[in-house]
């Protein structure tokens, strides 16, 4: 069995033009406060996928951006093993992205108890 490894790498982030805007094009969407969740099951190599996004409107300062990313991504990093586990299950790949939509800053344990919610609520949401 592999050791699993708490990381985020680059293979593991949704990027390029194509494919993030068939994301949301045909993909499903929920809102789990403070994040809204975009989510697309397609054929890939790699099992789960995400993007991570805080938009310019709310947070004006970059600092602010950065800060918001960094604790989503590491609320994703340390929880993701569930996720990984039904998508191999369902033999697909699962591509996402989590906006964070709430204009103040939250600190990063509410944060990882918000996101995982969310990772529960997108394993239903597969199956």
């Amino acid at each position: 069995m592999e050791e699993r490894k708490n990381t985020f790498p680059k293979r593991e982030h949704l990027c390029g033009d194509a494919v993030i805007s068939t994301l949301y094009h045909e993909g499903k969407s929920f809102l789990s406060y403070p994040v809204k969740v975009t989510y697309l099951l397609v054929d890939d190599s790699e099992p789960v996928r995400c993007l991570v996004w805080a938009p310019k409107r709310k947070f004006k300062h970059s600092v602010d951006r950065n800060r918001v990313r960094r604790q989503l991504r590491e609320a994703y990093r340390k929880n993701k093993y569930p996720l990984i586990d039904a998508a191999n299950a369902l033999g697909k790949s699962l591509h996402f992205s989590m906006i964070y939509i709430d204009d103040k800053l939250l600190p990063s344990y509410i944060i990882e108890k918000k996101l995982k919610v969310v990772i529960d609520k997108l394993i239903k949401q597969m199956k």
